[in-house]
């Protein structure tokens, strides 16, 4: 998917000053394995994630961006992380501020497959697979690994 119209249309009036956005991003465990994607753009290894929308339920932008993304459907079951992801410059200078809401979730049903082009590649993957994926991904994993651990926090000293 590309970039949600709300946010072109603030591009608009700020042009590219930092844009403070809710980001999500969705830990998927079916069975001993974790759904992992291999991103388009970058061809970074990484779970699915995406923007929230205005107005709706962060657990919900989990739910959704697994089945625009990856063509399956999850069940969001905690928050495990809440984070503010160092700021980002795109290629086109646009700055955005992401604040990262990680879900643990369970896969529901469907087989992962690259849906909406922001993947390349998706599938399910043992975590001793996870050579290809970043320090702060697999921090993100283990994080959500736990079916009932509460959430962890940066900061609030």
């Amino acid at each position: 998917m590309a970039t949600p119209d709300f946010v072109l249309d603030l591009r608009e009036k700020i042009g590219t000053a930092p844009l403070p956005l809710v980001g999500v991003t969705a830990v998927v465990f079916r069975d001993e394995k974790v759904l992992l994607g291999k991103r388009a753009d970058n061809g970074s290894w990484q779970p699915v994630s995406g923007i929230v929308d205005p107005g709706e339920e962060p657990a919900d932008a989990a739910v959704r961006e697994c089945l625009e993304e990856a063509g399956v459907v999850v069940r969001a079951e905690r928050l495990a992380l809440v984070h503010q992801v160092p700021r980002i410059v795109y290629a086109n200078g646009d700055q955005v501020d992401y604040l990262d809401l990680v879900f643990r979730c369970s896969w529901v049903s469907g087989d992962p497959h690259p849906a909406d082009g922001e993947l390349t590649e998706v599938g399910f993957y043992d975590l001793g697979q996870m050579t290809d994926v970043a320090p702060e991904h697999v921090r993100k994993i283990a994080l959500a690994v736990a079916e009932d651990d509460p959430a962890t926090f940066r900061g609030g000293r």
